[in-house]
C-alpha cells in the first residue's frame, strides 16, 4: 500500500514540477519581452501589460520554493539526495544496511521535527500574515514547507522500514 502511495506521490510531484516550471518560464519570458518592448521600442501598451502582470514576479519566486521542495522529495525517493557519508568508505560492506537504517531513521526524525516547526510557522503566518498577490493569503504559498517535509518524512520512513525488513531477513538466514 505504501509503495502505491509513493508512486502516486511521485507522479503528482513530477506533474507539478513540469507545470510549475512551464509557468515560471512563460511568466518570466512575458515579463522580459514586455519590459524590452517598453524600454527599447517605447510601446506604452507593454508597460500597461506589465502592470497587469505585476503579481507574476512574486509567483515565480514562490514557485522556485515549491520546485525546490518537490525536487527534494523526488530525489529522496530515488536515494539521490545530498549525503555526507564518511562511513561508507570506512565500514565493511556487511555493515552498510545497518548504516542505511540508521541514516534513514535519523533523517526521518529530523524531517519530522522540521515538519512540526513548519506547521507552526504556517499557523503563525495564517494568523498574522498578509497577502501574496491577487488577494491570495500568504500562508497558502508557504504550505509547501510542511507538505514538502511531510513527503520527505514519508520517503525516509519508508526507506527505514525497508532497511529494517531487509536486515531482519538477512539475520534469519
Amino acid at each position: 500500500m505504501f509503495d502505491t502511495i509513493d508512486k502516486a506521490l511521485a507522479r503528482l510531484e513530477t506533474w507539478l514540477i513540469v507545470v510549475f516550471l512551464w509557468a515560471m518560464v512563460v511568466l518570466t519570458f512575458a515579463q522580459v519581452c514586455l519590459r524590452a518592448l517598453y524600454t527599447h521600442a517605447r510601446f506604452e501598451w507593454a508597460n500597461q501589460w506589465m502592470a497587469y502582470l505585476d503579481w507574476s514576479e512574486i509567483l515565480v519566486r514562490l514557485l522556485v520554493l515549491w520546485l525546490a521542495f518537490l525536487g527534494a522529495s523526488l530525489l529522496t525517493r530515488e536515494n539521490k539526495h545530498i549525503k555526507i557519508d564518511l562511513f561508507a568508505a570506512i565500514l565493511p560492506p556487511r555493515w552498510l544496511p545497518l548504516r542505511e537504517l540508521l541514516l534513514s531513521s535519523v533523517a526521518a526524525i529530523i524531517s519530522g521535527i522540521m515538519l512540526k516547526v513548519c506547521i507552526g510557522y504556517v499557523a503563525l503566518e495564517r494568523t498574522f500574515g498578509g497577502s501574496l498577490f491577487l488577494g491570495l493569503p500568504g500562508w497558502i504559498g508557504q504550505l509547501i514547507m510542511p507538505l514538502g517535509f511531510a513527503a520527505i518524512l514519508f520517503r525516509f520512513s519508508l526507506r527505514a522500514v525497508r532497511q529494517a525488513v531487509e536486515l531482519t531477513r538477512g539475520a534469519e538466514k
